[in-house]
């Protein structure tokens, strides 16, 4: 029997109908749009495809969108000034730079440079922070779009021995956290695995949900995953022009009990996150 496929297409509609009818809730009591923007510098076609798919996002639950697109060549301190102008820009709720950035340019310089009030990527150092400790925050877009899909699809993670692949600050290792924690959607028993980690094999066998961000295509494979685990794949992986997971999905698809797919399913949730994040904002800000 196949598993069941965790589609992020369903999931995000149903969430995204839930954003815009608080939109509309917002807009009846004379609030404004949540104002979401994207810096966009150079021309990566997997970054230009992303970021045009979360301005489609804004557009189909009510928000506002603002686009910038810098050309490669800019230096860090003029996309520096950039991040200042939206920091201090009040019609702006939240905005993203997306990564990776050229040659030349300091990612974690620029992370540190957002407001962390309008950090609605949820990677500066204070919301990671403050999500550690279980305070109210704007948690990382892509491990808050996997809680919300795994909520969708009813799947318990309390109790459950959770095996994560990767420790990407932007989803391994906040992902270790947020399940961890005594909390909706956490309660459970997580192991952080990598490249380093002896008998890799075995221990992701354990998994009763197992969430691959490892970035290697096809690369876990049915010796990974015991019968009936739930199998979450975050890879994304360019192979003969095609996008392929971190997940053999043919092998593994006749095994677990629930498996998502590349692409449909968590990408389009990691924009949920985003845009739930641009709500909060917009929210805490009116």
């Amino acid at each position: 029997m196949s598993a069941k496929k965790l589609s992020g297409k369903v999931a995000a509609d149903n969430y995204k109908s839930l954003i815009k009818k608080e939109v509309n809730n917002r807009l009846k009591k004379g609030f404004r749009k949540p104002h979401l923007a994207a810096i966009l510098v150079g021309d990566n076609p997997a970054s230009s495809a992303y970021v045009k798919g979360k301005v489609r996002d804004c557009n189909e639950v009510g928000f506002e969108s603002t686009l910038i697109h810098l050309n490669e060549s800019i230096s860090e301190i003029e996309l520096l000034d950039q991040i200042n102008q939206l920091n201090n820009n009040d019609k702006i709720h939240g905005f993203i730079v997306q990564l990776p950035l050229p040659i030349g340019i300091d990612e974690k310089k620029v992370v540190l440079s957002i407001n962390p009030l309008k950090d609605v990527d949820g990677f500066h150092p204070e919301n990671m922070g403050r999500m550690a400790l279980g305070l109210d925050t704007y948690l990382p877009a892509t491990p808050y779009g996997i809680k919300l899909l795994l909520e969708f699809y009813d799947i318990e993670t309390t109790g459950k021995n959770i095996v994560v692949i990767g420790r990407s600050h932007i989803v391994g290792l906040p992902m270790s956290i947020l399940f961890g924690q005594n909390s909706k959607g956490g309660n459970a028993t997580v192991t952080l695995t990598h490249s380093k980690t002896r008998d890799l094999e075995q221990v992701v066998k354990k998994g009763d949900i197992v969430i691959s961000a490892i970035g290697k295509a096809s690369y876990v494979n049915a010796d990974f995953i015991k019968k009936g685990a739930v199998v979450v794949d975050v890879g994304i992986n360019k192979v003969n022009g095609k996008l392929k997971g971190d997940v053999d999905f043919e092998s593994i698809n006749e095994i677990a009990s629930a498996i998502t797919p590349v692409p449909g399913g968590v990408g389009l949730m990691t924009r949920v996150g985003l845009l739930m994040n641009t709500l909060k904002a917009a929210n805490e800000k009116n």
